[in-house]
C-alpha cells in the first residue's frame, strides 16, 4: 500500500496541473509554500478535489484495501467507487483490464453524458501508475448496447450488490 500511495502521489502531481481548475491549483500551491518556505509542518498537505475535474473514476480494482485507501484519500463517494467495487466483486482483480469493465459498468448504468470526463487510474506491478483521461463525445444510451458491446448489460439491473 505504501508503494501504491507513492506512485499514485507522483501520478497525481503530474496530472493535477493539466486537469484541475485554477482554484484547486492555487490552494495546493499555497499549502505547499506554507509547508516548505515557512516550515509550517502542522499544516496538512492539501489534497485537491478531483471531483471538480472529473465526473467518473475508474480505479484499478486491485483489492478492497486499495479501493478503500483511494476512496479515503481522494474523498470520493460510494457512487464514484461503485464501478470499481462492483468490478472487483464480479470479475476479481483482473489487473489493469478492470478499468475497461468499470467504464462499461458506468455506460451500462446510463451515467455517461456528452462532455463528461472520466479518469482511469491503473496500478501495475512494482512502481507503476498510469492515468488516462477521457471526455465523452456523446451520451451513451444503455438501451442501444448488447452483450457484444457491454459485458454488464444483461445483469446491470442486479447491481450494485452489498459488499
Amino acid at each position: 500500500m505504501a508503494i501504491a500511495g507513492e506512485v499514485l502521489k507522483t501520478n497525481i502531481t503530474t496530472l493535477g496541473p493539466l486537469v484541475l481548475p485554477m482554484s484547486e491549483q492555487i490552494l495546493f500551491f499555497a499549502t505547499l509554500v506554507a509547508r516548505k518556505v515557512f516550515k509550517a509542518k502542522k499544516i496538512k498537505p492539501y489534497i485537491p478535489d478531483f471531483k471538480l475535474a472529473f465526473e467518473h473514476f475508474c480505479i484499478h480494482a486491485g483489492g478492497r484495501a486499495l479501493l478503500d485507501e483511494i476512496e479515503k484519500n481522494l474523498d470520493l463517494s460510494e457512487w464514484h467507487m461503485e464501478p470499481s467495487r462492483m468490478t472487483l466483486n464480479r470479475y476479481g482483480n483482473t489487473s489493469s483490464s478492470s478499468l475497461w469493465y468499470e467504464l462499461a459498468y458506468i455506460e451500462a448504468k446510463g451515467r455517461i453524458k456528452r462532455g463528461d470526463r472520466t479518469w482511469q487510474i491503473a496500478l501495475g506491478a512494482g512502481f507503476k501508475c498510469n492515468s488516462a483521461v477521457w471526455r465523452a463525445l456523446r451520451t451513451i444510451n444503455p438501451a442501444a448496447q448488447d452483450k457484444t458491446t457491454n459485458p454488464w448489460i444483461d445483469e446491470i439491473h442486479e447491481f450494485p450488490v452489498p459488499m
